[in-house]
């Protein structure tokens, strides 16, 4: 297993546990409430569902590779600026940053299909 495979598995698994978990918490639905996006948690939750779903089916499906990994970085970009706007501490705003990085590089491998190097 390649390292660009395993960060793909950590991003999906990822995604897919933190839309699964919004359904599950209220806690999740109160940070939306505070973030002034009640309305949108619902639809957060489905993208990830589908951007993680997308990521995972995307190492056997390359276009879908791509097109998951740009809407995961997009929407972790948003995140990062909502956290922002609520002017939440940078040690709380670092795991959003963390996954907008991972899918950003994820992204870029992909459209640079440099990934093959890391075998």
């Amino acid at each position: 297993m390649t390292l660009f495979t395993i960060l793909v598995l950590f991003s999906g698994l990822s995604f897919l546990g933190y839309g699964i978990h919004y359904f599950q918490s209220a806690k999740m639905k109160l940070e939306f409430k505070r973030f002034g996006l009640e309305k949108l948690g619902r639809l957060t939750a489905v993208l990830q569902l589908l951007g993680g779903l997308g990521l995972l089916i995307g190492l056997m499906v390359f276009p879908l590779l791509v097109f998951s990994a740009g809407g995961l970085t997009l929407l972790m970009a948003i995140g990062v600026l909502v956290r922002i706007r609520v002017r939440d501490s940078f040690w709380i705003t670092i795991p959003a940053l963390f996954y907008l990085f991972l899918n950003a590089c994820i992204l870029i491998l992909s459209l640079n299909n440099s990934f093959p190097i890391l075998l």
